[in-house]
C-alpha cells in the first residue's frame, strides 16, 4: 500500500548521528533517541528476539515495529498498520494528535498482538505470527471513549485479563487504573472493568500507560504516575489480578539530568536479567527511549541504579550492555536514504491515511511527492457553503516525515520541483505545532525560494510568509502540452540543541533550527532567520517533505526527491 520495504532490507544502518553502543560492551542512554513515544517490548518465540512499538497518533504507517537482539542496537522492520485508520472521515485528514495511543505488544501462543486505546472510538487489537509480516486489520474489541493504555495479561490457568488507563478528556475522569475479564482470544470482553488503583488525591496523580505481568505468584502494575514531564515510574503487587494491589516507586529522575523516566516495558531475558525500558519527554525532540537494567529487592523491581536505601532507583546514564548468546552487529534505525529502490524506506510516515495520489516511487533513483490541493475537497471534507477550507500546511496530509534522530544533526536534499501552474510549491520542513519550510514556488514563470512560517499552528494561527530570493528555472519542458518548469535546488536545515533552564530551574529542551540553500550543492547561503523546534500534538517535531499548490483545475505539480542525508 504505502510502497514499505521488506523486513530486514535496510539492516546494518549505522547512524552517523546518534549510536549508543560504545562498542566496549557499554551503551549510553538513549538507546534510541528519537520519538518512539509510550514503547513497549516483548520477547519474540525464539527467546534471543525482542520487538517494540510505539505511539503513533494518526501518522500512516502506524504502529512501528523496532527489533533487536540485545536492547540496544534496534532498527525498523515494519508497521503494524498499513492500510490506514477507521473511520476514513477522520482520518483521511490530519486528526492530530489522535488515532494510535500507547500500545502494548505481547507474544503468547504462536501469535504477536498489540493492544491500544484510540480515545474517541475504543480499544483497538492488531495481531500476527511474525511481527516482520503481515498482521490483521485493526479490530474493535471493546467499543467505548476515554479508554487508552491497554495491556493483556493470559493467567497460568489460561484466563485473560485486561488493564487500561483513562483519558480525563473523553471520560472526564482520570488518574484510576481499571483491570476486567477478556476472552481468551481477546475478542471481547467477558466482565466489567474494577478500579484496582486510584491515584486521585495523592501523590500518584496522573497514573496512566500500566502494564500487566505476573511473576511467581504475583500480579504486577507497572504504570507511571506524576505527569509526563517530570513523573515517576510506579510498581504495585498483589495476589488476585483484581487487587488490592500495594505500591511503590521504583524510578525516579533523583541528581540525574533525566526527567520524568517512566512508561514502558519491563522484559526479562532467557539470561535471566531484567531491563525496563522508559521514554524521557524531551519536549520538541518527544519522548525518546532509555533502558535500565532492574534489580529485584525484597521481590520490588528497582530500575537504575539501585538506591543505599529504599527501592527508588535513579536513571543511568551509561551501563554494561544486556547478556546475548554472540557478537550483536551495531545497527540503528534508519534516517538517509537514496531514494535508488522503488519502496518506499521505513523512516518515513505520511501525516494522515495514505492516498495513492500523496506520492510514488520511480525505478529512477527519486521519489516523487505530489501536490496536494490544499483548500480543496481533496481528501478533506467539502467545506459548506460560504466558507473555506483551512489551506495552511498543518492541513495538509501528504507530508512526507521522519523522527529527529538526535539532538544535534544536519539534514540536507536535493530536490527538483516541477511546476504545472502557478503557486505550486515544495521544499523541505521541520514540522511541529510550529513549523517552518523552506520551499521552492512558481511565480509566474520564475521561482520564489520562500520560507513559509507557523507559530501555534493549532491555535489557527496564520502563515508567514517571507520571499528569500527568486531564480530563472533551471529547465523549460519543449512540449505545448501541459507544459511544465523545473527547478533543481539543494536544501539544508541544521538542529542544534540550546537547552536552557524553565521558571523552576528545571532542564528544558530546546532546539534552535538554521535554514540554509544551494544551487550547486557545495556553497550554501543562510536561508532565513533561525527558528525555535517545537513538538507537534503529543509527538515530536519530524522533519521531511511538503508539497502544495492551491484548489483548482489545474494539473498537480510535484517534487522529485533525488537524496535526503543525515549528518553531523
Amino acid at each position: 500500500m504505502c510502497g514499505m520495504t521488506s523486513a530486514y532490507a535496510q539492516s546494518n544502518y549505522k547512524s552517523a548521528v546518534w549510536s549508543p553502543d560504545n562498542g566496549n560492551g557499554t551503551y549510553t542512554n538513549p538507546v534510541i533517541n528519537a520519538d518512539y513515544s509510550d514503547p513497549d517490548v516483548c520477547v519474540g518465540a525464539s527467546g534471543e528476539d525482542y520487538y517494540l512499538t510505539a505511539s503513533s497518533f494518526q501518522c500512516i504507517p502506524g504502529l512501528p515495529i523496532l527489533h533487536s537482539k540485545d536492547l540496544v542496537n534496534w532498527e525498523i522492520v515494519n508497521y503494524a498498520i498499513q492500510g490506514g485508520l477507521e473511520p476514513k472521515s477522520e482520518f483521511d485528514k490530519p486528526s492530530h494528535g489522535n488515532g494510535v495511543w500507547a500500545p502494548s505488544i505481547r507474544y503468547h501462543n504462536g501469535e504477536y498482538y498489540i493492544l491500544w486505546g484510540d480515545p474517541d472510538y475504543g480499544v483497538m487489537m492488531v495481531k500476527t505470527n511474525d511481527p516482520a509480516g503481515e498482521w490483521t486489520r485493526p479490530q474493535c474489541i471493546i467499543p467505548g471513549k476515554g479508554m487508552i493504555d491497554t495491556t493483556p495479561l493470559w493467567d497460568d490457568d489460561g484466563r485473560c485479563y485486561l488493564v487500561n488507563g483513562w483519558a480525563n478528556s473523553r471520560s472526564k475522569f482520570a488518574s484510576v487504573i481499571t483491570v476486567r475479564e477478556m476472552k481468551a482470544d481477546l475478542s471481547a470482553p467477558i466482565g466489567n472493568p474494577v478500579i484496582v488503583f486510584d491515584g486521585n488525591g495523592n501523590e500518584n496523580h496522573t497514573c496512566e500507560g500500566p502494564k500487566f505481568y505476573k511473576r511467581d505468584g504475583w500480579y504486577w502494575l507497572m504504570f507511571p504516575a506524576g505527569g509526563v514531564p517530570t513523573g515517576f515510574q510506579v510498581a504495585a503487587r498483589s495476589k488476585s489480578p483484581f487487587g488490592p494491589y500495594e505500591s511503590k516507586v521504583v524510578l525516579a529522575q533523583g541528581k540525574t539530568d533525566i526527567n520524568g523516566p517512566h512508561q514502558g516495558g519491563w522484559i526479562h531475558t532467557k539470561y535471566g536479567e531484567d531491563w525496563f525500558l522508559h521514554f524521557q519527554d524531551k519536549e520538541a525532540y518527544g519522548r525518546v527511549v532509555h533502558l535500565q537494567p532492574v534489580t529485584w529487592k525484597d521481590n520490588w523491581p528497582v530500575m537504575g541504579k539501585v538506591p543505599a536505601k529504599g527501592y527508588c532507583g535513579e536513571p543511568v546514564l551509561t551501563y554494561q550492555k544486556p547478556k546475548t548468546a554472540g557478537k550483536v552487529l551495531v545497527v540503528n534505525p534508519v534516517e538517509s536514504d537514496e531514494f535508488n529502490t522503488t519502496t518506499l524506506g521505513l523512516q518515513w510516515q505520511w501525516h494522515a491515511n495514505f492516498d495513492q495520489k500523496f506520492g510514488m516511487p520511480t525505478p529512477w533513483g527519486v521519489y516523487r511527492v505530489y501536490c496536494y490541493k490544499a483548500g480543496s475537497p481533496d481528501n478533506l471534507s467539502i467545506p459548506a457553503a460560504g466558507e473555506e477550507q483551512d489551506a495552511r500546511i498543518w492541513n495538509i496530509p501528504n507530508l512526507l516525515l521522519q523522527k529527529t534522530p538526535a539532538d544535534n544533526f544536519t539534514a540536507t536534499t536535493k530536490i527538483r520541483m516541477t511546476a504545472k501552474a502557478e503557486n505550486q510549491f515544495g521544499g523541505l520542513i521541520m514540522m511541529g505545532l510550529n513549523y517552518s519550510a523552506l520551499v521552492v514556488k512558481r511565480v509566474g514563470d520564475e521561482f520564489q525560494l520562500q520560507r513559509i512560517t507557523c507559530i501555534n499552528a493549532d491555535k489557527g494561527k496564520p502563515e508567514t510568509v517571507e520571499v528569500l530570493a527568486t531564480f530563472k528555472p533551471t529547465e523549460v519542458d519543449q512540449i505545448t502540452y501541459h507544459p511544465a518548469i523545473h527547478e533543481d535546488i539543494y536544501l539544508r536545515l541544521n538542529v542544534k540543541y540550546i537547552g536552557g533552564k524553565d521558571a523552576d530551574g528545571a532542564n528544558k529542551h530546546e532546539a534552535r533550527v538554521e535554514f540554509a540553500y544551494s544551487t550547486d550543492g557545495k556553497k550554501f547561503k543562510t536561508a532565513g532567520e533561525p527558528f525555535t523546534m517545537r513538538q507537534g500534538k503529543w509527538i515530536g517535531a519530524k522533519v521531511g517533505f511538503v508539497a502544495a499548490q492551491p484548489s483548482g483545475k489545474e494539473d498537480r505539480g510535484w517534487i522529485d526527491i533525488d537524496w535526503f542525508r543525515m549528518t553531523k
